[in-house]
C-alpha cells in the first residue's frame, strides 16, 4: 500500500509556494497517497502561538525576507516578495481546493497554478473570475468548483482541517505529516524524503 502524507497548506503562504513542485516530486518518486488540507492559517496562528508578519518582531520580518530569497534562488523558483495582491483573505480560495476534493478530484495542478499566480503573477485570488480562469485551466469545472467553495459543508471541513492540525502539532504552512510526524517548512522536504527512503519509524515527542 502507498504511504500517506498529509499536507497542511494555505494558498496564503509563500512556503507553500517553493515547496509544491518539490513535494510533487517526492510524491511521483515514492507514489505517495497524498491527503491535501487546506488550513486557515491566521485561525492555526493564533491557537499555536504564531503571529501574522506584521506583528512579528522586525528582526524576524527581516530574517523571513532574506530567507525567502534564499530559497527562491535554491529552487530556481520566481518569487515576487512583495506581492501587489498579497496578504488576501484566502477563504474562497482554500475553498476551492476542498471543494475539488469533495468532487473527488486531485487539486494538485489548480494548487500549484494558484500558488503560481500569487507569488510569480500578483494575480488575486480574492477575484473570482481569476479562481475560474485557474480552475479551468487545470482541467476543473469552475463554476461547480466554485460554487462547492462556499458551502456549509466546505467551511466545516475547512474548520475540521485546523482542528486536526492543532490536535497533531502542527502550527504553519507547509506541514507534511507523515505517520504522525510534523515535517514543517518546505525545507524539511529533504528530511522527509530520507524518512521515506529508509522506513524508519516515526519520531515523537516525549510529551
Amino acid at each position: 500500500m502507498p504511504r500517506r502524507v498529509d499536507v497542511y497548506f494555505s494558498l496564503l503562504s509563500p512556503w507553500a509556494h517553493l515547496g509544491h513542485a518539490p513535494f510533487t516530486e517526492l510524491v511521483a518518486k515514492h507514489g505517495l497517497e497524498v491527503a491535501w488540507k487546506p488550513v486557515q492559517l491566521g485561525a492555526l496562528f493564533a491557537e499555536t502561538g504564531g503571529l501574522p508578519l506584521g506583528k512579528r518582531a522586525v528582526q524576524r520580518q527581516r530574517y523571513r525576507f532574506v530567507e525567502l530569497q534564499r530559497w527562491a534562488a535554491k529552487r530556481g523558483r520566481p518569487l515576487v516578495l512583495r506581492p501587489k495582491h498579497w496578504p488576501f483573505e484566502p477563504d474562497l480560495a482554500d475553498g476551492c481546493v476542498l471543494s475539488l476534493l469533495e468532487q473527488g478530484e486531485d487539486p494538485a495542478g489548480f494548487i500549484g497554478a494558484a500558488l503560481r499566480a500569487v507569488w510569480e503573477e500578483e494575480r488575486d485570488l480574492t477575484d473570482r473570475a481569476t479562481l475560474a480562469e485557474l480552475l479551468t485551466a487545470a482541467g476543473h469545472d469552475a463554476a461547480r468548483t466554485l460554487a462547492g467553495a462556499e458551502t456549509p459543508s466546505t467551511a466545516a471541513a475547512y474548520e475540521a482541517n485546523r482542528a486536526a492540525a492543532a490536535a497533531g502539532s502542527v502550527f504553519g504552512s507547509p506541514a507534511y505529516v507523515l505517520d504522525g510526524e510534523v515535517f514543517w517548512g518546505q525545507d524539511r522536504l529533504d528530511l522527509l524524503d530520507e524518512a521515506l527512503e529508509t522506513g524508519r519509524p516515526p519520531y515523537t515527542a516525549d510529551f
